[in-house]
């Protein structure tokens, strides 16, 4: 399955939960708010939700929070499986130091398909190397850079602004705000992780 373009409200619907792809409009402009019922229903479906459908919104919901398609997601699920530690929070420290998510989670972006573009687009640099993957996996003591002739972008700029507002980073990243520069200095705890979802569940999903 290729990448989704489509409206990303349409897929917090079908979810019925926010899962914040749009950075700080999700929490001022959702869509959500108003329309409770799923894409393509007139209004919200009635009866007890089975356990294959249970599993299956999980795992769509993290993976549609991190951004990927099936292939590469059920991939990294495959990895989690053989680490030597809980499966699924393998799996989840996994998604976590993606660099994507490490560099919206530094706050140089809003949302995770924004710091995906910027990314791709070259202005980003791990340990001194430019990285253009956004699903590379940064380790411990890899430090995350911005190309300077974004200081003044205004999205960095607000993204910025409301990261430090807010105060978002976790502690398992090292922030200098002068440099425009982020640090691993340790992988995460569950508690740090970034994604909301019971992925004892998304395990279940893949192997039944």
């Amino acid at each position: 399955m290729s990448r989704y373009t489509g409206p990303s409200c349409k897929l917090c619907r079908r979810e019925a939960t926010k899962l914040f792809l749009k950075g700080e409009k999700c929490s001022t402009k959702c869509t959500l708010d108003k329309r409770q019922t799923p894409p393509g229903a007139a209004r919200p479906r009635r009866g007890k939700t089975s356990e294959y459908a249970l599993r299956l919104r999980e795992k769509q919901k993290l993976r549609r929070m991190a951004g990927m398609n099936e292939t590469s997601f059920a991939r990294r699920v495959e990895n989690a499986s053989k680490s030597p530690e809980s499966t699924g929070e393998a799996l989840l420290r996994g998604l976590e130091l993606r660099l994507d998510n490490i560099v919206r989670r530094l706050g140089f972006a809003a949302s995770t398909k924004g710091a995906r573009q910027m990314v791709l687009h070259g202005h980003i640099k791990v340990s001194g190397k430019a990285v253009n993957i956004p699903s590379f996996t940064v380790d411990t003591g890899d430090v995350i850079s911005l190309d300077p002739a974004l200081k003044d972008n205004t999205a960095v700029k607000l993204s910025l602004e409301t990261a430090q507002k807010k105060s978002t980073r976790p502690t398992f990243l090292e922030f200098d705000e002068a440099g425009l520069t982020g640090k691993v200095v340790r992988l995460p705890d569950r508690t740090e992780m970034s994604y909301p979802v019971n992925e004892q569940l998304i395990i279940e999903y893949y192997s039944r």
